[in-house]
């Protein structure tokens, strides 16, 4: 089978955004320069069908004054976690796939997407992921409309509304500290 071209265009996008990504936090730098070496590989690295260590994207969606994320009950993890997933053919960048899982994950419609990276994220991933190891998360942040009311979806369990300083007792401990450090960002 042949790799869609669009992953060519995934790849590329994905070595502008890690270019672009800066931040004063030495652990996300390593993790960029950790991420341009895992995209040496070629597309492949962004396809799901790949390495088994592969690109993922997720997105923290805030509401409107900023005050509550949104997260879903995810099936596999089995953790309240930001939406994300795998890229697919025709995403047309990677922010793009980001905003598609994020509107898929949550019903949330009329998401304003914040342009660059957020946060990276290379995190493990148990037995329930099948032949998926681990995931390189390129994250983006977006606000949505206000009012927004979130609705279940077929890849979730539960999804809702968060305060940014209560996250739910069962999610990944790194959000405590990533999400209300990107509820400011504008």
């Amino acid at each position: 089978m042949s790799l869609d071209p669009s992953y060519d265009v995934l790849a590329s996008d994905a070595r502008i955004l890690l270019a672009d990504h800066a931040s004063p936090d030495p652990a996300q730098v390593r993790l960029r320069d950790d991420f341009v070496r895992a995209l040496a590989v070629g597309p492949e690295a962004m396809w799901r069908g790949g390495p088994p260590d592969h690109f993922t994207a997720s997105m923290f969606v805030y509401d409107a004054s900023r005050e509550h994320v949104c997260l879903v009950l995810h099936k596999k993890a089995r953790l309240w976690l930001q939406p994300g997933g795998h890229l697919e053919p025709g995403d047309g960048s990677v922010a793009e796939a980001a905003l598609r899982e994020a509107t898929e994950e949550t019903g949330l419609a009329g998401l304003r997407v914040r342009p660059g990276l957020a946060h990276l994220s290379h995190h493990e991933l148990s037995t329930r992921f099948g032949r998926c190891r681990s995931h390189r998360d390129l994250r983006f942040v977006a606000t949505a409309p206000p009012g927004a009311t979130p609705a279940v979806s077929d890849e979730s369990d539960d999804v809702r509304w968060w305060p940014v300083r209560d996250l739910p007792v069962d999610t990944d401990p790194e959000l405590r500290v990533v999400v209300p450090g990107l509820a400011g960002l504008s």
